[in-house]
């Protein structure tokens, strides 16, 4: 059954209603559509526009369809144009006449702006419970690494020493920025379209603040054309979903690395890794790729529907279903890739003594000799020069900073002595750096203090 044949003559080209139907993805909408359209009728036989009688007979043909849907009595046909009107075909092929007012007052236009609301919704809610437990591990695993010694990397050189703890710790505040995005982006969500009409609202007297109620909103939509015509939630749901990728992927490129022998600070599970076809000492980080990979999937989306969006004039234009697979596509990546990216950061085997062994090379405490020196008095612009001329010296040496003479050490300077060797290991090091937010060990549990209070706020 179409929804708006009246004024036509002649059939729709079978491709052109091929290209013009979304249900093949808008299916996955019948529950948001079903819930959406039972409270409407609930809300017209209170306004008495349809008779409580009707109303119940609608609520109630809803409700059965609703469930045999979910039971698999009843399949989605491939031959409605949309999820809307295969609904209300339905609907009217099982309750008759009563079923065709359902309708009265209310637009697609309006409708799908519902049921996307409701979906992105519910989809945030899910996402962010996977970036919950993502979190949770990360704290977890935190607190068994205060003391691992590890280089810090700028530029992928190594920089200076800092702790595993302290380099997880990163990502959580990553993870946890992306959970108060998305519980941000959620307020835009959260505002009932139903009432806007196809674009100038209706003449009946529709109960919004009733539906807002019904419906779990927080608000009623402001303005009718705004409400049906803009799909920036959309935007922003995907722009949400492109960080927490971007830093997925970020966090999959330092496992890929970490997971090679020219790293080996970690061994990826065989849970989460694949072999070689052809090579048999294989073991290759597959999902971390992967993960990786998907993220451009995400980008993807979101480029697609700014750029859908960027000419339309208001109100409603056909372009914007478009919106609906970016955004399920990328919904459904998002959580598969936590999922997994999850189960494999839980199952990872970190070796200390190798990230220890990798902290010792590359100078990493030059800086601490520097500051040495500043602490003796000197500028640390010519600390820093001297502490240059020193690796420089170890360099030709082929030995660490912490191996020098400390008769190689006066000829740079004659503050040097025997304590400047107290320093340079990078357990002092981390040490010293206690201030908040820093790699010491009393500031890192306190960062892990107050990320644990986060997370157990979701707890059940």
């Amino acid at each position: 059954m179409k929804l708006w044949g009246g004024r036509f003559s002649a059939q729709t080209d079978e491709g052109a209603a091929g290209f013009h139907s979304s249900l093949s993805f808008d299916r996955r909408l019948y529950r948001h559509d079903i819930n959406g359209s039972i409270a409407y009728a609930q809300m017209l036989g209170r306004q008495g526009i349809v008779t409580a009688a009707d109303a119940d007979l609608i609520a109630g043909g809803l409700a059965g369809i609703l469930s045999d849907i979910e039971s698999g009595v009843l399949a989605i046909d491939g031959g409605a144009e949309d999820i809307h009107s295969f609904v209300e075909s339905e609907l009217v092929r099982r309750i008759g006449e009563a079923g065709k007012r359902l309708h009265t007052g209310r637009s697609r236009n309006d409708q799908v702006a519902l049921d996307m609301r409701l979906y992105v919704k519910e989809e945030i809610g899910l996402i962010r419970a996977r970036l919950i437990e993502l979190l949770d591990a990360l704290v977890q695993t935190a607190k068994r690494h205060t003391g691992t010694i590890m280089p810090g990397f700028t530029h992928l050189q190594k920089a200076q020493a800092v702790t595993l703890a302290h380099h997880l710790m990163a990502y959580f505040q990553m993870f946890k920025r992306d959970c108060e995005r998305l519980s941000d982006c959620r307020k835009r969500a959260d505002e009932m379209p139903l009432g806007s009409g196809a674009l100038a609202a209706t003449t009946y007297p529709l109960d919004r603040e009733f539906l807002k109620e019904r419906l779990g909103f927080a608000a009623v939509t402001a303005n009718s054309m705004d409400a049906v015509s803009d799909r920036d939630f959309c935007i922003e749901f995907l722009s949400c979903l492109s960080l927490v990728m971007m830093h997925l992927s970020r966090f999959c490129e330092e496992l890929v690395l970490w997971s090679n022998d020219a790293f080996a600070f970690v061994e990826v599970s065989d849970a989460y890794s694949t072999g070689s076809s052809i090579m048999p000492q294989k073991k290759n980080p597959d999902m971390a790729e992967l993960v990786r990979g998907k993220t451009g999937r995400i980008y993807g989306g979101l480029l697609g529907l700014l750029t859908a969006m960027k000419g339309l004039p208001l109100s409603y234009n056909k372009d914007m279903q478009e919106d609906k697979e970016a955004v399920f596509d990328a919904a459904d990546t998002a959580k598969a890739c936590l999922s997994v990216f999850c189960g494999m950061f839980k199952t990872l085997t970190f070796n200390p003594g190798n990230m220890r062994q990798s902290a010792l090379g590359g100078y990493t405490n030059a800086t601490d000799a520097a500051d040495w020196l500043v602490k003796k008095g000197m500028a640390f612009r010519q600390a820093h020069e001297v502490a240059g001329r020193l690796v420089l010296c170890a360099i030709g040496k082929g030995v660490r900073l912490e191996e020098l003479s400390l008769a190689d050490l006066k000829k740079e300077s004659p503050l040097f002595d025997e304590t400047f060797f107290d320093v340079l290991s990078p357990e002092k090091c981390v040490q010293a750096r206690s201030l908040p937010g820093g790699p010491a060990e009393a500031a890192v549990l306190e960062a892990i203090k107050s990320a644990e209070e986060y997370t157990q706020r979701f707890s059940v």
